[in-house]
């Protein structure tokens, strides 16, 4: 049973949490799931929550309901999967002058993005605005940003922490490229595919 889902796993998380991510991508519910591995809903749900532990044979009705390799439920954490090199830096793939590396890992319900930017001379992102938080802090040169009614400059060592709600913005004036460590809040890449820079 060597499918891409199965091999796509996501290391560092619990047992309970793989399942239900698994369950939810495949668009399962609980009964549905049961059905199909013929076990009951409600162990199901206290297996999720983590409230007991399936034996082997519950694992193995499971992958095969889930259509992942039994190793799905068993993987430890290793420091690849949690541990970004500076060498090895996931370079996300989109259409822009800006370099984006990511910089967190693939956790299942992943709730924060943490990314570094580098920003070329003349560069200005359009005023953004949505939920959650953000944090920026100025690794190399200098920006001008803008949240709500506040303009400021922010040069090596600054950062701003703020609520994304407010509309903000930023810009390279500058003949130098910035380097901005970007963090925030919900995540919009967890699932996101990634390549390699």
């Amino acid at each position: 049973m060597s499918t891409a889902a199965s091999r796509k796993r996501k290391p560092g998380i619990g047992m309970g949490a793989r399942i239900q991510h698994r369950r939810k991508q495949l668009g399962l519910t609980l009964s549905e799931l049961g059905a199909r591995a013929g076990l009951s809903a409600p162990f199901l749900s206290q297996a999720e929550r983590n409230q007991t532990v399936p034996s082997i044979m519950s694992l193995m009705a499971l992958a095969k309901a889930l259509k992942v390799d039994l190793q799905y439920f068993l993987e430890s954490p290793t420091e690849r999967s949690i541990v970004c090199r500076a060498k090895e830096r996931p370079c996300i793939r989109i259409n822009s002058p800006v370099a984006f590396y990511d910089l967190s890992s693939s956790l299942i319900h992943r709730m924060m993005d943490a990314i570094l930017m580098e920003i070329p001379p003349g560069h200005a992102f359009p005023t953004d605005q949505r939920d959650g938080e953000e944090f920026v802090m100025v690794l190399k040169g200098r920006i001008h940003a803008r949240v709500g009614d506040i303009e400021t400059v922010l040069g090596p060592g600054d950062s701003m922490h703020f609520n994304s709600q407010s509309p903000h913005s930023s810009r390279n004036e500058t003949c130098s490229t910035v380097t901005l460590l970007y963090i925030g809040t919900p995540s919009v890449m967890g699932e996101e595919p990634r390549g390699k820079s």
